[in-house]
């Protein structure tokens, strides 16, 4: 179905993951992504669901019945934006070089901004 295909790929450059990254998170080959995603094959029921929990969206957006991808009841937040904030190092470095150490509030706001970061909540 053209529509699933348009909306894997849409959820994949929306987190600018190449297709061989993201046929290494879940475990299939680039160029069963790129079938996937230029509707020349169809990904099994098995991987349709890992797209749905991973990227946190509903199979009625993926399957194009809706243009809600969080549905009625998510709370959108994909695992993989999760991650990148929980491991991403260079942020919390350049946190750490915000700060002038010899200001007191310095430990506070540091402490603040990496519990943001934790949790992904940098809106």
């Amino acid at each position: 179905m053209k529509a699933v295909a348009e909306r894997l790929k849409t959820l994949r450059d929306g987190i600018k993951l190449s297709q061989l990254k993201l046929a290494k998170i879940v475990g299939a080959s680039q160029v069963s992504i790129n079938r996937y995603e230029n509707d020349v094959s169809s990904p099994t029921l098995e991987t349709l669901l890992w797209y749905a929990d991973y990227f946190d969206v509903s199979l009625d957006w993926i399957f194009g019945r809706t243009d809600k991808p969080q549905g009625k009841l998510y709370d959108y937040q994909p695992k993989y934006i999760e991650e990148k904030a929980r491991n991403n190092e260079e942020l919390k470095l350049f946190i750490e070089m915000c700060f002038d150490p010899s200001s007191p509030m310095n430990e506070k706001l540091k402490q603040s901004l990496l519990e943001m970061v934790e949790r992904g909540k940098t809106e």
